[in-house]
């Protein structure tokens, strides 16, 4: 068992070019563990605070004073490492540590412990298995917080390999889609300069409906079959839509506005008419019964909390409850601590809740979420598309291949 034996803690910059927090673990004097901690754009209210007052030099400060507590520490173990932050900080959203310490502390801190053990991490989080790899979830056109103006209101279309039998060739089908719907965006929009958000999704002046009409066409256009080689997919991020002084759905650059059941019938005829086999956040982050109704009505789609669940076991057994959802969205940093993440995890899989574990729309170049994606038997890796942050995690996963330990891709056909 790896002992951490020394602790360093940097300010970093994200793929945004905003600062963030980088922490190094040392373990028995010679074992290296490091990681960053991502941001987002489209944040749930719930999700854990960041920094403390919003400083991440604060976060450092605080850390700074308090790291010797961590000496000592089995590595390997997430949640001895969280009793230590729950000592230093019992805060339910680490508003004196800091999320962002939380989740870079825990991850280097087993980071080191794999490397101490000359372990792949995924297997070091999960001794037994069985290893599948999830399927790539791509995000090909996007627009909302990722994207600009005129871009459209949805924040992201997504395309899944469903019809890949290995990670590569799931990886090479969404390269393909990618490159078929800049070609047809020339299309429609003639004034295209090759914009793409900060996930490397393309960035057009064109509608919701065009977005949605130009991914499906580069489905075909790429040699496939809609639902039966590649799926659909979108993330609604209803939250940012969501007028709550109105009760309305605002779609501002579409120029119209939907009332909570006009949305639910909106998001229920794209299900149909484009196959859809994932919906994320379709409501808004209150509407447990909105979920619930899109749940119970569309049983062949992953209708998906991310700002509903923000990766927190309470808001899990809330909607198990009321089967609200099929699918959730695991990000760690929402949550805190990777001990936080994995309580969440064991509760999707109890409750029948596929998990999709996630990047965020700031991130660095770490690839420890491939592995957490394995280790938690997620169906599902959303990790964008294309850039150097993303292409990290999506190449990790094409090593973790050589190792020769996974049984092929995540059963996502039924939910």
């Amino acid at each position: 068992m790896a002992t951490v034996t020394d602790l360093y803690s940097r300010i970093i910059f994200n793929s945004r070019g905003s600062e963030t927090i980088e922490i190094d673990v040392i373990t028995d004097g010679k074992h290296l563990g490091r990681a960053a901690s991502p941001s987002g754009a489209s944040v749930g209210t719930l999700e854990c605070q960041s920094f403390p007052m919003n400083s991440p030099q604060r976060a450092i400060e605080f850390f700074e004073e308090n790291k010797s507590k961590f000496v000592g520490v089995t590595a390997d173990d997430p949640e001895a490492l969280y009793s230590i932050m729950k000592e230093v900080d019992p805060s339910p959203s680490y508003s004196k540590l800091g999320g962002s310490i939380a989740y870079a502390l825990s991850i280097a801190s087993v980071d080191s412990a794999a490397n101490a053990a000359h372990l792949p991490l995924f297997k070091l989080l999960n001794k037994n298995g069985p290893y599948r790899f999830p399927f790539p979830l791509g995000n090909v056109l996007g627009g909302g917080a990722h994207a600009g103006p005129g871009t459209p209101d949805i924040q992201e279309v997504l395309v899944l390999p469903i019809g890949a039998s290995n990670i590569v060739e799931a990886l090479k089908m969404n390269f393909k889609v990618h490159r078929e719907v800049r070609n047809i965006i020339e299309k429609y929009d003639t004034k295209f300069t090759y914009g793409r958000g900060d996930e490397g999704a393309w960035a057009p002046s064109v509608t919701n409906d065009e977005a949605l009409q130009i991914t499906e066409k580069a489905i075909g256009n790429a040699g496939f079959d809609l639902g039966r080689n590649v799926a659909m997919g979108i993330d609604f991020a209803s939250s940012s839509l969501w007028n709550d002084k109105a009760e309305k759905y605002d779609y501002s650059r579409k120029g119209n506005a939907l009332s909570s059941g006009e949305q639910i019938d909106y998001v229920n005829n794209l299900i149909k008419s484009y196959k859809l086999l994932y919906v994320e956040d379709p409501v808004n982050e209150e509407d447990f019964s909105g979920m619930s109704l899109l749940t119970s009505a569309n049983p062949g789609c992953f209708v998906t909390g991310d700002d509903l669940l923000v990766t927190n076991v309470s808001r899990l057994a809330i909607a198990s409850k009321l089967n609200a959802c099929s699918g959730a969205i695991l990000k760690v940093n929402q949550a805190g601590s990777l001990y936080d993440a994995l309580l969440f995890a064991n509760g999707c899989r109890r409750d029948g809740v596929g998990i999709i574990t996630s990047h965020r729309s700031g991130e660095s170049t770490d690839s420890h979420i491939a592995h957490i994606s394995i280790a938690t038997g997620s169906k599902m890796l959303k990790t964008g598309i294309l850039g150097g942050e993303r292409i990290a995690k999506l190449n990790e996963l094409l090593r973790i291949r050589e190792y020769g330990l996974i049984e092929g891709m995540a059963e996502i056909c039924s939910t």
